[in-house]
């Protein structure tokens, strides 16, 4: 007769105890590491609120690396600030590159969607481990060619998709660059001026009139504004050198570190929205010109 007494015990076995027991550490190291890392994100930011310089350098982090969020543009700064092309392993190895022996990683939160209990939508965070490209061995890393785009095509790109009309003027008060109606939302750019002084005037101006739209300003339009307009000539190519950042402090004094976060994501995705008009506009007048030489 076959015997089953052997069933008649649901008790995990042993590898099945150490299995579990593995598993919820590994969840607790997981949860351990979020921590670590949004404590630092809030650190960090609660150093850039506080020094005019810190936050100057948290910008040009934020101008190297602009589709990472605000926040990991914060932990970047507080692990390798000098980085300059970020990737995980699995990037790397796809560009033909390893990682070099010793080198310790970067750690960024990644979102990822989740159901929530009641069965809402919700939004979670991995850590995501990346590598800076000083920490790669780069003997086989293939090259894409960088585009480059002329003064006249910057300009043109950044004004004709704006969401509002752009008039060249004479004169502006107080010798302004450009300044815009609070009537009719109109933007004035001052005629005669170098292309750098252009772009800037007009991208400050086009990020003030974004930051503004809606309920949800920022503490410091202007200076918001300002630093959305860094981002854009950092990231193609035009002199920042006069930029000066030593009114941070006072514009986000009193901040608690979510707060500051929310101030500095508002001035990326701005920065960001106009950049992806700009994009769009500039890809157009490539593919109209390959056409034009057909």
């Amino acid at each position: 007769m076959a015997s089953f007494d052997d069933l008649l015990n649901n008790a995990p076995t042993e590898e099945q105890t150490v299995a579990q027991l593995t598993k919820e550490k590994y969840a607790a190291k997981k949860k351990t590491e979020r921590e670590e890392t949004f404590a630092l994100s809030d650190q960090t930011a609660l150093e850039v609120a506080a020094d005019g310089g810190r936050f100057g350098q948290f910008m040009d982090v934020q101008g190297q690396f602009d589709r990472y969020s605000a926040v990991n543009a914060l932990l970047i700064l507080a692990q390798k600030p000098e980085a300059v092309r970020l990737g995980n392993f699995d990037y790397w190895k796809n560009q033909g590159c390893s990682v070099r022996p010793g080198q310790t990683a970067i750690s960024i939160l990644e979102p990822h969607e989740y159901t929530k209990e009641d069965g809402s939508p919700g939004t979670g965070y991995n850590i995501k481990k990346v590598f800076d490209i000083a920490q790669i061995d780069t003997r086989k890393l293939r090259t894409a060619p960088v585009p480059n785009y002329t003064e006249r095509q910057l300009l043109q790109a950044l004004i004709s998709k704006a969401p509002v009309k752009i008039k060249g003027v004479d004169e502006l008060p107080g010798d302004l660059g450009a300044m815009t109606d609070p009537e009719t939302g109109e933007i004035s750019v001052r005629r005669g001026m170098e292309f750098a002084d252009s772009f800037r005037s007009v991208a400050q101006e086009l990020a003030s009139c974004d930051l503004t739209t809606g309920s949800d300003f920022p503490a410091d339009p202007a200076f918001s504004s300002y630093c959305a307009s860094y981002l854009l000539c950092k990231k193609y190519g035009l002199d920042t050198q006069a930029f000066n950042f030593e009114d941070a402090p006072g514009v986000l004094e009193g901040m608690d570190a979510q707060m500051v976060k929310g101030e500095l994501a508002q001035i990326r995705d701005v920065a960001e929205n106009i950049s992806g008009r700009m994009a769009r506009q500039l890809e157009q007048a490539k593919a109209a010109k390959s056409q034009e030489a057909r």
